[in-house]
């Protein structure tokens, strides 16, 4: 999976489509990302002591890394990930790049 953790991400499909956020959880057995502030449901709950009240959180939910693309910082727009290799021989350093994404 090639987005993680930290990364600045925009949605491209599904109800926040055009949306972005910050990736603060990359699952990668399951391919799925929890991004900050997108796909929030609401969850009822119980009190948890008795004379209390329950409860309505706003809770984000995982999203399949399908729908969510790496952000340019240059421009803003989504792209694909890309790799490039810095130095020469045993000093190579490999580091992850935005590749262009479609013109729409």
């Amino acid at each position: 999976m090639k987005i993680k953790k930290g990364d600045s991400v925009i949605v491209i499909s599904g109800k926040d489509k055009g949306r972005s956020g910050t990736v603060l959880r990359a699952m990668p057995r399951d391919e799925m990302v929890l991004v900050e502030g997108i796909n929030v449901v609401k969850h009822h709950q119980r009190a948890r002591q008795r004379g209390s009240r329950g409860q309505t959180v706003e809770k984000p939910m995982p999203m399949h890394v399908s729908n969510v693309a790496l952000k340019d910082a240059k421009s803003g727009r989504p792209g694909r990930v890309g790799y490039t290799f810095e130095g020469e021989g045993d000093a190579r350093k490999k580091t992850r790049v935005v590749r262009a994404g479609k013109r729409t």
